[in-house]
C-alpha cells in the first residue's frame, strides 16, 4: 500500500518576531486601536475582515498579511 503524500500548504513559515498585537499594529499603522478591532469582525462593511490570528482571546497579526489586506482593499 502506497503511503498517502503530504499535502503542501501556500503559507509561509510564520516568524514569532514578526508579529505583532493590536496595541503594536495600531501604534504602527498611526490608527486607533478601535479601527483594529472593528475591521477584524466578519460582519464589515466589504465582508473582508482584517487577517487576525486567534490565540485563544489574544490576537496576533502577521505584518506582511495586513499589508496585503490593505493593497487589495485599495487599490490604486
Amino acid at each position: 500500500m502506497a503511503a498517502t503524500p503530504k499535502l503542501e500548504t501556500a503559507l509561509a513559515p510564520l516568524d514569532p518576531a514578526d508579529l505583532l498585537t493590536p496595541q503594536e499594529l495600531s501604534d504602527r499603522l498611526k490608527l486607533p486601536l478601535s479601527w483594529v478591532y472593528e475591521k477584524c469582525r466578519s460582519n464589515g462593511k466589504h465582508g473582508n475582515p482584517l487577517p487576525v490570528l486567534r490565540c485563544g482571546r489574544y490576537l496576533r497579526f502577521s505584518w506582511t498579511e495586513v499589508v496585503n489586506w490593505m493593497r487589495s482593499n485599495n487599490p490604486s
